[in-house]
């Protein structure tokens, strides 16, 4: 049985694109991106794209939004699909590549998130609760296994007209359940905490150097509210307050590099998380050789083939 699909995932800063642009070029794959943040374009230096390192590997589900926009996951799940069955329709083969753990477990446990229409009468009423209200609502309904949905009202409101509209429609609901892909091949770039927090420093340096103030003062210049570079969180957060004023340069870099080591902790959470949930990884060393790591990814995938 042919592998269906391939996944290369791991923190920020391990290398994962590199070794997913080196697997496809023997594999004749391409790649469909797992990041929750290089949709958006113009944010380029800040979500780490590498967009060099492709080469002629093709890529997909990268700068697809206009900064601002807040895309989903419901969003990313449509994409998603259309891209694999665009790839597997020419006969190509498959690597989601992405440190988005939400994005590589939803795609792996082959849950899917049938479209909700709105509900005008229950967002009005729910406009009259408070965030703190409208979490604890959600809260009752589902298991929240990070704050994407409760990060603003008008967020909170849709995940509970969600939520509602699915308790109503139970055979649409079954579909939200897990239903795990077939032998899919999920490999983890592993990375020791001293020289992942090492990398992060040095990639951190090596893009403000690169020019990620100007980046977002650029986009603040397009029009992109300072607000909404804020909500992405990280690099966009931190630099966009260095450049409203509201913090110094020394204090910007700072904050940043604690705040990366702490979302690449989260990440290895979720990935452990992934593992304790049913979803194995196999875990490769990120100092490997190239030629090693795609020999034992390669070794990975015929295994899942023959099974």
């Amino acid at each position: 049985m042919q592998c269906p699909l391939i996944v290369i995932t791991g923190p920020t800063a391990s290398g994962k694109t590199a070794r997913a642009v080196a697997l496809a070029r023997r594999l004749d794959a391409e790649i469909i991106s797992a990041d929750s943040r290089q949709v958006y374009r113009g944010m380029t230096l800040g979500t780490g794209k590498d967009l060099e390192e492709y080469g002629d590997v093709p890529y997909h589900l990268i700068d697809i939004c206009p900064a601002g926009y807040k895309y989903s996951l419901y969003e990313f799940l449509r994409d998603y699909q259309a891209a694999y069955d665009d790839i597997a329709g020419r006969g190509k083969r498959v690597i989601l590549c992405g440190g988005t753990g939400m994005y590589v477990e939803t795609v792996v446990k082959g849950i899917q998130l049938p479209p909700v229409p709105e509900n005008r009468a229950l967002r009005e009423e729910l406009s009259q609760h408070t965030l703190e209200e409208l979490t604890a609502m959600l809260r009752s309904m589902k298991t929240l296994r990070n704050n994407s949905d409760i990060d603003s009202p008008k967020r909170a409101i849709r995940a509970i007209e969600i939520c509602l509209y699915y308790h109503e429609h139970p055979h649409l609901k079954a579909a939200t359940e897990p239903h795990p892909i077939e032998n899919a091949v999920v490999i983890g770039v592993e990375i020791d905490r001293e020289a992942r927090r090492r990398r992060i420093s040095d990639r951190l340096n090596q893009r403000l150097a690169a020019g990620m103030v100007n980046e977002v003062e650029t986009l603040i210049a397009q029009g992109v509210p300072p607000e909404d570079l804020i909500y992405y969180g990280l690099e966009y957060k931190f630099v966009t307050q260095y450049v409203m004023g509201q913090l110094t340069f020394g204090e910007m870099h700072d904050l940043l590099e604690i705040a990366i080591h702490q979302f690449a902790k989260r990440q290895m959470t979720w990935f452990r998380g992934m593992e304790r949930r049913g979803t194995p990884i196999h875990w490769l060393r990120y100092d490997l050789p190239e030629e090693e790591f795609t020999s034992q990814a390669l070794q990975l995938i015929e295994q899942a083939e023959i099974n």
